[in-house]
């Protein structure tokens, strides 16, 4: 089970590509539908095939947003979490070989193309929840136990 929990920017995001592809894309694509039904024998058209199961994949999608915007949780910063990791924070780790990592705490639906944003339920995020700067956070996954110190800590406000 996925912690439903959603940044203001994260929130917005999720809300933005539902309008794009209710309002703008699905009508778009199933006028192209309609378009090459009307040219006949559908089981040997490409653009009616292909734009078929474009509108498919995109309804699915709108399905997932709409019921995943009811029930998501926005989490704005607080000046309490100054200091600490909580959820929204971008934080700085370092182990024992030096190897550096920045990212930001965030709600699964946020990140998707993002390499700089780890999910709420994620080991590491899990670790790293209410250290301090100097902390050490023993992550533990599936290829073994690291420990990462946390160098900072900090929040977009």
């Amino acid at each position: 089970m996925r912690t439903p929990l959603i940044t203001r920017q994260g929130f917005e995001n999720l809300k933005q590509e539902l309008d794009y592809l209710w309002r703008e894309e699905r009508p778009e694509v199933t006028k192209k539908v309609s378009w090459a039904a009307s040219l006949g024998d559908r089981s040997e058209n490409a653009d009616y095939q292909y734009n078929k199961k474009r509108l498919r994949e995109i309804d699915r999608r709108v399905r997932y947003l709409r019921k995943s915007i009811e029930h998501l949780k926005i989490v704005d910063y607080h000046p309490e979490q100054e200091g600490k990791v909580f959820f929204g924070a971008w934080v700085e780790v370092e182990n024992e070989v030096g190897e550096l990592k920045k990212f930001r705490i965030v709600g699964y639906d946020e990140i998707f193309d993002r390499k700089d944003y780890i999910s709420i339920d994620s080991p590491m995020a899990r670790a790293l929840l209410k250290k301090e700067v100097d902390d050490e956070a023993e992550v533990v996954t599936e290829a073994g136990t690291v420990e990462w110190i946390i160098n900072s800590i900090s929040y977009e406000k």
